[in-house]
């Protein structure tokens, strides 16, 4: 491959806002062979990632409660109702610390879940945040 084209498949993978270092991996994991590929192999370990971020913060949630003198209570009546689960997307850190405060005025469990800086994903301090509904838990 041409080094006009390494840029060029460079250059097309960090207008999708692709990390520099990430894309250059992500090349040289699928031999060069194009952009979407690339893209693919990259965007398809982010889903991962953040679903295992996603699965931290209902794990943490679920340990928050426990830990509460009522906490068996509201678990068995979380469970009784589904054991409903919000998810939260937030745009930056910022964003989601808003929405915590904003869960917590209205007497909402939440846990945030931060970036320990294992992954491959550039640390962006808060990655998501775990609500779930007390609507019919006895706090």
């Amino acid at each position: 491959m041409e080094a006009d084209e390494a840029l060029l498949l460079l250059l097309r993978l960090r207008e999708l806002g692709v990390p520099e270092a990430a894309a250059r991996r992500a090349l040289a994991l699928t031999g060069n062979v194009s952009a979407e590929a690339a893209a693919q192999l990259y965007f398809g370990s982010l889903e991962t990632q953040i679903a295992a971020q996603v699965g931290h913060a209902a794990v943490g949630l679920y340990q928050l409660i426990q830990e509460k003198s009522t906490g068996r209570k509201m678990i068995c009546q979380w469970d009784e109702y589904g054991a409903k689960k919000v998810v939260v997307q937030g745009s930056n850190t910022a964003h989601l610390m808003d929405l915590q405060a904003l869960a917590l005025s209205l007497e909402l469990p939440t846990y945030l879940v931060q970036d320990a800086g294992r992954t491959q994903v550039t640390k962006l301090g808060i990655e998501c945040m775990c609500v779930t509904n007390t609507m019919h838990l006895a706090l």
